[in-house]
């Protein structure tokens, strides 16, 4: 039976609407580890490291997708709510517009800037190089990265999540097919890593386009519009939180990477890259469940539904610790098959990472709480208390625990750096929990 944004959700109703989103999420994860396994494997641990070095510099640009989509659906889910369907189909055209031309702007400026954005990050001359030709490669998709971003959450906001999960399964599929001819078949290294991505992102992008630009079965249509500075910056203001998490997370992943070439070189820079790859398939489960979440709380955050509002944030906070304890148990046992699996090929290199990844592991414990609770206030469109979370947690802490802890810990230090800033955060997220409850009668 299909679930609407309008139901009460249950615990196993919550589960079943938020699978799809999940996987997808999950699955997106999986396809970039493949681009690192790859490159690690058939190209070695430098272009692995140069890649890593790069990545942040491309995620900020891409991220602007995330805050699009983000506070685009949450508008569109309150407008819902409030029973505006031809409002919601505007907003939701904008978006989509507007990606458009972000998209075309952020690709001419990262080509042009690559190079120095490089040399900036601390690449070394024998990396410089692969940092270069991969980086220009993926910002050339950078209009389709930001694409499948924003349908990846206007398609749950749309009803139709499973959707969302098939466009993003072909992507993968497409992905790992493309390393392997590319990277094993080929031999074009890091360039054939990056049009991996680039060509799998135009099938996660421009799919869903084609599918809202014809008659479709789902809450939302494209409609002919023109652009308004109002609700674009209202989006995009609300967003902020998610642009804020994705730019701070590659600031931090730069002062990553000085700190660790300082006090591991190349190998500690790969070590984190590892983390990172890995990291990415546990913190996506957080993340696919506040893309499900999102425009449901939003949805009745618009239609004025208080007991629903309390009934998602207990079951939300229920679901998200229960799951950081899980994670944390799973990646503690996984870290030595994992780094195996990544540079088993350098027993030192393989040995650095099992002790990363175990100490990394009870970062796990309260992510997904500070991840939903700021996605929470997103969907309640109170972007600034959404923004003031995730920029503390992101940023501030994590730049604050990775210069100070390695003076007292050294290279330990680094990585209990994020476990940290989470702890620092959840004492935030619980005093804005407690600050607005009033206004949203949430509690």
């Amino acid at each position: 039976m299909r679930i609407q944004l309008s139901d009460h959700f249950t615990y196993p109703k919550l589960l079943r609407f938020a699978l799809s989103p999940i996987l997808m999420m999950v699955f997106t994860s999986i396809y970039g580890v493949v681009d690192g396994l790859f490159v690690s494997n058939f190209v070695g641990k430098v272009p692995f490291a140069a890649i890593n070095l790069i990545m942040p510099f491309t995620m900020i640009l891409g991220g602007l997708g995330f805050m699009i989509g983000t506070g685009g659906s949450a508008l569109v889910a309150k407008t819902l709510g409030e029973g505006r369907r031809e409002d919601a189909d505007r907003y939701f055209t904008m978006m989509v517009l507007f990606t458009l031309i972000v998209g075309a702007a952020a690709s001419a400026f990262g080509i042009a800037f690559m190079e120095p954005a490089a040399r900036l990050l601390g690449a070394t001359d024998s990396m410089v190089g692969d940092c270069v030709v991969y980086g220009r490669i993926v910002i050339a998709f950078t209009t389709a990265f930001m694409l499948q971003n924003v349908f990846q959450t206007f398609l749950s906001t749309a009803e139709k999540p499973k959707l969302g999960l098939v466009y993003t399964i072909a992507a993968g599929l497409t992905n790992m097919a493309l390393d392997a001819l590319f990277i094993a078949g080929f031999r074009w290294g890091v360039a054939g890593a990056a049009l991996a991505t680039g060509v799998s992102q135009c099938v996660g992008g421009v799919l869903p386009l084609f599918y809202f630009l014809r008659r479709n079965s789902s809450l939302l249509r494209l409609r002919r519009t023109r652009l308004e500075g109002r609700a674009l910056l209202r989006a995009c203001g609300n967003g902020s939180s998610e642009l804020m998490s994705n730019v701070s997370g590659s600031l931090v992943g730069m002062l990553y990477n000085f700190q660790l070439l300082r006090f591991a070189g190349e190998d500690g820079v790969a070590v984190y890259g590892v983390l990172m790859y890995v990291s990415f398939i546990f913190i996506a489960i957080f993340i696919g469940y506040t893309v499900a979440s999102t425009p449901v709380v939003g949805f009745h955050h618009g239609a004025a539904n208080h007991a629903e509002l309390k009934s998602l944030l207990k079951r939300s906070t229920v679901l998200m610790l229960l799951g950081g304890v899980g994670m944390m148990v799973l990646s503690w046992a996984l870290a030595r098959p994992l780094a195996q699996v990544f540079v088993g090929y350098d027993p030192e290199l393989r040995d650095m990472t099992v002790h990363a990844f175990q100490v990394f592991s009870y970062s796990f414990l309260l992510a997904g709480f500070n991840i939903f609770v700021s996605s929470f206030f997103t969907a309640l469109n109170n972007g600034a208390v959404s923004a003031i979370i995730s920029f503390l947690r992101s940023l501030v802490f994590q730049v604050v625990c990775v210069l100070a802890l390695p003076a007292l810990l050294g290279l330990d230090g680094i990585w209990w750096s994020v476990t940290m800033a989470d702890v620092f955060a959840c004492v935030i997220s619980v005093v804005f929990l407690a600050a607005k409850r009033k206004k949203y009668h949430y509690m």
